[in-house]
Formats: structure tokens, sequence, C-alpha cells
């Protein structure tokens, strides 16, 4: 069986905006200075909480657990809803259809909160492809811990898979996880590409289709 299984920010979806929207709307509540897109996008990969702890350090709040937890709540107050601003990456809905068509089974494995990844899947008709979802409150761990792709991976089948996603933290959970990687070259991602491990690079989503049917066919060869 041919599994195929997704992150979501920076891969399938670009939700920078959304993201930025949410945090500088914490921001002005506060009467603090706003961050720019570019740190804002700087501070996705490892989850809302994460995402808020970094927006505190920036704006010179430090580190203090009860205001960190305060802070969050209100921006998933204003970042739970239908996304306004999130897109999807061109070409992403064409390349599902086509390797679902391909006997593919599919799923995802995202940091994001299951009621926000739950809402973006259904918003972008994503969902009817992804047959099991690892978010980043399912399980204790949290990637890159590789628990939550194995979560998934098993959930599906026991066949071959491969992880798509966009980022450090995607290439390091692929690498303890043992699964081979295929990185989305234009979503969040720091760290030049050749630093980071992969079996596969693509720039556009029309081109992923046939990356997994070369993969798989590599694979039972």
């Amino acid at each position: 069986m041919k599994v195929v299984i997704f992150d979501l920010d920076g891969t399938l979806i670009d939700s920078a905006p959304d993201l930025h929207r949410a945090a500088n709307l914490v921001l002005q509540s506060e009467g603090l200075p706003a961050i720019s897109f570019e740190q804002a996008r700087s501070f996705i990969g490892h989850g809302a909480a994460d995402l808020m702890r970094k927006v505190m350090r920036a704006s010179g709040l430090g580190d203090d657990a009860g205001e960190h937890a305060r802070l969050l709540a209100k921006f998933m107050g204003h970042y739970e809803g239908e996304p306004g601003l999130t897109t999807l990456y061109p070409g992403v809905v064409d390349a599902l259809a086509r390797l679902e068509a391909m006997g593919c089974t599919m799923g995802l494995c995202t940091n994001k909160p299951e009621q926000p990844t739950r809402i973006a899947l259904r918003h972008f008709g994503l969902d009817r492809y992804m047959q099991a979802v690892a978010s980043g409150d399912t399980l204790p761990q949290r990637k890159p811990d590789p628990a939550p792709l194995h979560h998934v991976a098993r959930a599906l089948a026991d066949g071959t898979a491969l992880y798509v996603g966009d980022s450090e933290v995607d290439a390091e959970t692929a690498e303890r996880a043992g699964i081979p990687f295929a990185i989305y070259t234009e979503g969040y991602r720091k760290t030049p590409l050749e630093a980071l491990p992969h079996a596969h690079a693509f720039d556009h989503w029309d081109r992923l289709p046939d990356i997994v049917a070369a993969h798989f066919a590599d694979a039972v060869a």
C-alpha cells in the first residue's frame, strides 16, 4: 500500500498571514507594537503554544507561564475561526486528486492544534483526502518527536510511507521516524535545502504525483 502523509502549515496551506494577524491582535489588545510578517512566519513550525512563546519574547514579555497561558488563549480566540487570509499552495487539490487516483492512502501530521486543523481541512476541502490525522494535541508528543508520524502511519496501513513537509521540524521528524521525506521548498524552511535530510524535493505541487509514483516504484523494485 502507498501511504503519503502530509504536514499542513507551509506544506498544504500558507497560514502565515492569519497567524500574523492573530498574533498582532493579541499584541494590540495589550498595547504593544506589532511584529512583522517575517517574524511571524519564522515562528511557525512547533505549534501555537511555541509561536506565542516566541511572540512574547520578541515583544519583551519574557517567559512567565501564567502570562503565556493567558495570551495563548487570546491568540486561539482570534485564530480558531474560518481561515480569512490563509490560502492553498498552487496545485495542491489537483495533486491530491491525482494521488487518490493512483491508489495512495493519505493522512496528516501537524503541530497545529486539532480545532484549527479540522477547520482548515474542511474549509479547503482537504478533509476528504485525509484518512488519519495527528494534530499538535492528539498525543503528548509533538513533532519533531516521531510519535505523531508513527501514529498516523500505523492508522493508515503497514505499507511503505512517504512524509511530505516543508521545514526543519518535518525533516527531523521524518529522519527520527525512519520514514523517507519529500520537502516542499516553497514553505517556511529557513535552512538551506542541502543541509536538510530528504529523499525528494519539489517546488510546485504538480510535480509531487510523479515523485510519489517513482518513489513507490523504487520501493518495490
